[in-house]
């Protein structure tokens, strides 16, 4: 690693001209500067972060908490491509990322104890049980903070237009002739739960579609085996619908494995709808109908906020941020004869 004697003998100056080049001091020559800071950059030198650290008082550094339910970690393909986008954010602004965790040598420390002791300038909420008081203390600290999916009032949150997404599904499935449409939604204590179901009953309401109680069910995100039990009861009834919508394109396989096994075709016999975008669901044969989420512009948006209050403070407000979907037509929904 080039230090900065390194460049000093390469300058054939003192390590204090140096020092002082490579800060932008005034008491030394514009020429001298200029020449010591490019020979620095060619010899491919980097400032040591501690002693950054000393000197400006920041740490340049972002937390990332993730804690997510279902299991599937840094595979799950929405929220992984959020986390990549806002690292690539951050890092092209200057920035490095460290997932948060609450063990240290052995004994427990809060979120946001373990972001001070890590001296993080501000954090990025993509997953977690917003009734946590750990994350609840998070969210209504001092630090810089941007939910991604949840709304607080003390930060700028920021998610993909659920509300339009179930709205432009709805109305494609209804375009098709679709009229009897079940929807097997995620747990209802989640935020885009709750802004997709109550999207779902308004437009089915505008359309004047008739929306049994039968037909709503619940299964959590990415679980197929829940899917694939309330697919089968929805089947079973004595009025079935010509359409069901799930939560998601991972439990949508579940609902789908169901129907192959009852022998029905799919879109033939019943049409299916998914929501993610995610690569397998366009992968799958017929490529099923559901809605993409830029979930890279959702986390490059959410690194540009976070940052925004970390150097603007004065100016920056709380906001919420919301990131259009894309409907993928696919094959999976049918032309019913209206």
């Amino acid at each position: 690693m080039v230090s900065l004697k390194d460049i000093a003998r390469k300058c054939g100056v003192s390590t204090a001209t140096v020092s002082k080049a490579l800060n932008d001091q005034k008491d030394i020559g514009e020429s001298t500067k200029h020449r010591i800071k490019e020979t620095a950059e060619k010899m491919g030198y980097f400032p040591n972060a501690a002693a950054r650290a000393l000197k400006t008082n920041r740490s340049y550094n972002l937390g990332v908490l993730f804690k997510e339910e279902a299991g599937s970690g840094l595979r799950h393909e929405y929220f992984s491509g959020v986390l990549n986008g806002f690292k690539s954010q951050a890092e092209s602004q200057g920035y490095d990322i460290t997932f948060i965790n609450t063990a240290f040598e052995g004994r427990s420390m809060s979120y946001y104890e373990h972001c001070r002791y890590r001296n993080f300038e501000g954090v990025v909420i993509v997953c977690a049980d917003y009734s946590d008081p750990d994350v609840i203390e998070l969210m209504n600290s001092d630090l810089p903070a941007v939910t991604i999916d949840y709304v607080h009032f003390n930060c700028t949150a920021v998610s993909s237009n659920n509300v339009k997404g179930m709205e432009d599904l709805v109305r494609y499935i209804y375009s098709k002739g679709h009229r009897k449409i079940a929807y097997i939604h995620g747990q209802t204590f989640s935020y885009v739960t709750k802004e997709r179901l109550a999207s779902f009953y308004r437009v089915c309401e505008e359309l004047k579609i008739d929306v049994p109680e039968e037909y709503i069910r619940t299964a959590a995100y990415l679980e197929t085996k829940d899917a694939a039990l309330q697919t089968r009861e929805l089947l079973k009834l004595e009025d079935p619908p010509t359409c069901i919508i799930y939560p998601d394109d991972t439990s949508l396989i579940g609902g789908r494995n169901v129907i192959v096994g009852e022998g029905l075709r799919i879109p033939d016999d019943i049409s299916i709808a998914g929501y993610d975008g995610s690569r397998m669901s366009q992968l799958l044969y017929p490529k099923i109908t559901t809605i993409e989420q830029d979930t890279d512009g959702i986390g490059k948006e959410a690194a540009i906020r976070l940052i925004q209050s970390i150097e603007n403070p004065k100016t920056t407000l709380v906001e919420q941020i919301v990131i259009e979907g894309t409907l993928l037509e696919g094959q999976s929904v049918g032309q019913l004869k209206i």
